[in-house]
């Protein structure tokens, strides 16, 4: 069996059957999290997972700006904020799923994306879809691993 597979089913396995490995602790690293209806991520055994975020500046609780880069760079340092808290990082990232407003914003949004993923990337799903809260014209959502293994590429 190849060796990323078997990887893949340990970690499908430690999510599904052991409830002592979640960790539902990551709202309180996050402090606007007791106002959200969700965890802003959820630890399961080795994997992490990062609910969507819209490009909000924590600094001031709003768009960071009305274009698709800046919204796009504000969504990216959050998910490597909320990584870094639970003892990972970008580099970790094994999957995002992507939601655009505009499909014709995916050309600007992957000259950001790119960025905070100069080595290997992780797998993507880019969707256009027809709003997000707030107004906002992008949000990432991720999935990372949590003790800091990479697979060698293929």
């Amino acid at each position: 069996m190849n060796k990323h597979l078997l990887l893949l089913a340990l970690s499908l396995f430690l999510l599904l059957a052991a409830d002592s490995v979640f960790d539902r602790t990551a709202s309180a690293q996050n402090p606007t999290a007791a106002a959200l209806p969700f965890s802003p991520m959820v630890m399961a055994g080795n994997l992490i997972f990062v609910s969507g975020n819209i490009g909000i500046d924590p600094a001031t609780g709003q768009l960071a700006g009305d274009d698709i880069a800046a919204q796009t760079t504000q969504v990216l340092k959050n998910i490597e904020a909320i990584l870094k808290a639970a003892g990972s990082g970008m580099n970790e990232v094994v999957k995002t799923t992507v939601f655009l407003k505009n499909i014709e914003d995916y050309e600007k949004m992957n000259g950001v994306y790119v960025r905070f993923f100069p080595g290997q990337k992780p797998a993507r799903s880019t969707v256009q879809v027809a709003g997000l809260v707030r107004g906002a014209l992008v949000e990432i959502e991720a999935i990372a691993l949590r003790n800091g293994f990479m697979p060698a590429k293929p």
